[in-house]
This record gives C-alpha cells, sequence and structure tokens, in this order.
C-alpha cells in the first residue's frame, strides 16, 4: 500500500462535505420516491447525492475507480470498478425508507477499497451533523474527537442491533434467533447508523445478512478503528466477493462466542 490514507481521508471528508450539502439541499426542496425493479425504494436524493460523490472523485482521482449503488450497471458495472487497484464505494443514501419516512437516522457511506479490502471508511447522517471516519492506521473520530467501541465480555449482557428480521434470509433466521435468545435486548432498525453507535459505544454487537459491497464497505474501518471486529458469518474479514453476511463485535473477545451461535 503505497497511498497517504491521510491525504485520502482529506478527499473522502470533502466528498462527504459535498453529499451532505446536496443531501440538505433536497431535503429542503423535497423529493420523489419511487422503486427500484426489486421493490427497494430510491429517491432523488440518492441519484443527486451519487453524482455529486462520482464527479468529485473524477476530479481528486481520477486514476481510482468508483462503485455506486445507484449507477454502477450504467458505468460499467462492479467488475470494472474493482479492476483498479484503489475503489471508491458509495451508498449515498443508506436507509433509503428512514429518509423516506422523515427517520434521520440514513447515511452516506464513502469507502475506499486497496485491492478489493475495506481501508477507509465515512459514515455521515447530515440532518445530524454527525459523522465518523476512519482508515488503516487512523483510530476512528466522531466530529473530529476520538471514540471507542465499549469492552465487555458478557453476552448475556449485550445489545444487538439489526436493520429487520424482514432482511434475513430464511437459511440465516434460524442461526441469528439463536444468538438473540442469549443476548439481553436487540435495537431493531438504524441501518448503517448502527454501526456508527457500535463504534461510539452504544451497542455491543450489530448482525446482518444479505448486504451489498457499498452497503459494508464504509463500516469495516470505522467500526475497527474504533476497537471492534467486523467480517463476515464465518469470521472471515469482509472484502468485494464477501457474500453479505456482517458480524460487527465491539469487544472482539465476543466475536468467538457469537461465530459459534451463527455456525450452521
Amino acid at each position: 500500500m503505497t497511498r497517504d490514507l491521510e491525504r485520502a481521508l482529506d478527499v473522502a471528508l470533502e466528498l462527504a462535505d459535498a453529499a451532505r450539502a446536496t443531501v440538505l439541499a433536497h431535503l429542503a426542496d423535497g423529493f420523489s420516491v419511487e422503486r427500484k425493479a426489486d421493490g427497494s425504494p430510491v429517491t432523488d436524493v440518492d441519484r443527486a447525492t451519487e453524482r455529486v460523490l462520482r464527479d468529485l472523485v473524477a476530479r481528486r482521482c481520477p486514476g481510482d475507480g468508483v462503485l455506486g449503488e445507484e449507477f454502477a450497471d450504467e458505468l460499467g458495472g462492479a467488475d470494472a470498478a474493482l479492476a483498479h487497484e484503489w475503489t471508491w464505494v458509495f451508498d449515498p443514501i443508506d436507509g433509503t425508507r428512514a429518509l423516506a419516512a422523515g427517520i434521520p437516522t440514513f447515511t452516506t457511506l464513502i469507502g475506499l477499497l486497496h485491492g478489493g479490502r475495506p481501508v477507509l471508511g465515512v459514515i455521515d447522517q447530515a440532518v445530524c451533523a454527525q459523522r465518523w471516519w476512519a482508515a488503516a492506521g487512523v483510530p476512528t473520530r466522531r466530529n473530529g474527537e476520538p471514540v471507542r467501541a465499549r469492552t465487555s465480555t458478557s453476552l448475556a449482557g449485550s445489545i444487538l442491533g439489526s436493520t429487520g428480521p424482514q432482511f434475513l434470509p430464511d437459511d440465516r433466521r434460524a442461526r441469528f434467533d439463536r444468538l438473540v435468545a442469549e443476548v439481553r435486548d436487540v435495537q431493531w432498525g438504524g441501518d448503517a447508523y448502527l454501526y456508527a453507535a457500535l463504534a461510539s459505544g452504544g451497542l455491543d454487537l450489530v448482525v446482518e445478512a444479505g448486504l451489498a459491497l457499498h452497503d459494508f464497505a464504509a463500516l469495516v474501518p470505522v467500526v475497527e478503528g474504533a476497537g471492534g471486529r467486523c467480517v463476515d458469518w464465518s469470521g472471515a474479514p469482509l472484502r468485494a466477493g464477501s457474500d453479505g453476511g456482517v458480524v460487527a463485535c465491539a469487544d472482539p473477545r465476543l466475536l468467538g462466542p457469537v461465530l459459534e451461535l451463527l455456525r450452521e
């Protein structure tokens, strides 16, 4: 790895500033909600924000790949983007359902991959003016202040977060339910905001399945830069090509017991 990730973070924070301004402008002016072919919602806020991010990367880092949720197919697809050594990965609005409902847990996700591995991440919540960022070797900060995930090895005392049971594939639901039976409480809803809460000491665990690369690329550095771990359901590091299962632990010592419960 030869790129200076501190400088890459400067670019990422510039991207986050531009994204936040775009999101707030569209919220002030009003926006429309449509449905994609798969039934999931999309708004003109999503599309406008991704265009701004893509345009800015093209100016600041013209040799890098770019992969975003909304325009990947039209602009060469994931294979073309991931053919680059360095690839920016965007989810312009993670939590579009929350955005459409007026609930400020939606975020903009900005990730950077090196050789397919997440090495930098930004989670930005525009309405609440909250931002988390980290990179390999650069600990996680929230609005400029260092944050740390909580330390606890008590699974029975843990708070587990997940976006919703309806998003868990049938073949993983029974395993997830085994984990639910062992923790103190479950926080449903929140999308990527759950991982930011974990990095700030609020949650002990986040477990999900069916996530795409643009959903988790930015999350890994933020969780791990706060002292946690973020892996797939087998315990393997998350990267391009991962199967979409995500396990985030505030205290890495919880990872073994959690993975045992999630095992087939």
